[in-house]
């Protein structure tokens, strides 16, 4: 896509970087069809609201940060679609905490807990979740592998299979809250390697 008038986006970059901000407008329109296009592709269960917001989001960092943009170790697209990746996981893990704060959990250690297996449905793949299986398996599969045992083949069941909680459940032999809870840690412990990874 940017080998396309290459010239020409280089140019806006560099613009951009001086603090024109009518060049960053100008690459704006050049990617947004682009990056709303790559996000609906990580889930399609996400509404425009949701795209736009990530969109406007990544933007707003890109052009925050459009200083550390190095063109010589990527395209511009390609380091805008990692600012993306970035804020979509954080706005979907912000939305996933949220949710979880109204759930009532136990987090004292007990892995039965009633209230949860009421309230979150089986089957059903977040955001989070489709995101992380979806974008780059082979980095998410590298973070499982870190993972300790208690966790690895139960993450790697759901974030890379896809397979709903009352499958992995019976795979397993394992009770069905303690498969959810599990995998809620899993994608936490993910969370946190991806996050230190980034600082």
């Amino acid at each position: 896509m940017e080998r396309i008038g290459s010239n020409r986006i280089n140019e806006l970059v560099s613009r951009a970087v001086s603090g024109d901000g009518n060049a960053f407008t100008a690459l704006w329109d050049e990617y947004i069809a682009s990056l709303r296009s790559l996000i609906k592709s990580w889930d399609k269960t996400l509404d425009d609201l949701y795209v736009d917001d990530i969109c406007s989001r990544s933007f707003e960092k890109a052009f925050r940060q459009i200083g550390t943009y190095d063109p010589s170790k990527s395209q511009f697209f390609t380091w805008l679609r990692t600012i993306a990746r970035n804020t979509a996981f954080d706005l979907l893990a912000g939305e996933r905490r949220r949710r979880n704060l109204m759930v009532s959990m136990d987090e004292g250690g007990c892995e039965s807990s009633p209230q949860v297996a009421e309230t979150i449905p089986d089957g059903v793949e977040s955001p989070l979740d489709s995101i992380i299986r979806s974008e780059d398996r082979v980095e998410t599969e590298m973070y499982i592998s870190r993972l300790s045992p208690l966790y690895r083949d139960i993450a790697g069941k759901r974030l890379i299979e896809g397979m709903p909680y009352k499958e992995i459940a019976e795979a397993t032999g394992l009770e069905l809250n303690t498969v959810r809870t599990r995998i809620r840690r899993a994608k936490a412990f993910i969370e946190a390697m991806r996050a230190e990874e980034e600082d």
